[in-house]
């Protein structure tokens, strides 16, 4: 049986609480996963730019951050050709309809809320697994 790469997540986020929320979650799932760190979008995008990521890609994105917040990180990864395919989940606390709004605009694979993600963790792992399942063509079961 041909082994499949792990998934690849970028995780953008700068509080470092939230960043072991999900590395606590993944690492109570059976994913065969990459984790990459980012703490701002400049980072981000400088990572996305510069390191050999492999497929599939997922990023796990905050809106609030110093810097570089994430509906300018989305706007420009965009912008970026190269890049503008990147499937990126919105991960935050806000609930404005803007951010909602905007980042759909921004044409994100998906919007999810912090606190539902830590009432539910296996809704969030389920999410990663369908996006895996997705983009490789194979089952999640094999994650």
């Amino acid at each position: 049986m041909q082994t499949r790469p792990p998934l690849s997540i970028l995780l953008v986020e700068d509080d470092e609480v939230d960043v072991m929320l999900v590395e606590r979650i993944l690492s109570r799932s059976n994913l065969r996963y990459r984790l990459i760190h980012a703490a701002n979008g400049l980072e981000a995008l400088d990572r996305l730019r510069s390191e050999d990521l492999e497929s599939p890609l997922l990023v796990l994105l905050d809106l609030n951050m110093p810097r570089m917040g994430g509906l300018e990180f989305l706007r420009e990864l965009r912008a970026d050709d190269a890049l503008a395919d990147t499937a990126v989940y919105v991960l935050t606390t806000s609930k404005r309809r803007e951010d909602v709004v905007e980042s759909r605009r921004l044409q994100v694979t998906g919007y999810l809320l912090k606190d539902e993600c830590s009432a539910n963790p296996q809704r969030f792992t389920q999410v990663l697994r369908e996006f895996w399942s997705q983009n490789t063509g194979g089952e999640a079961t094999h994650l």
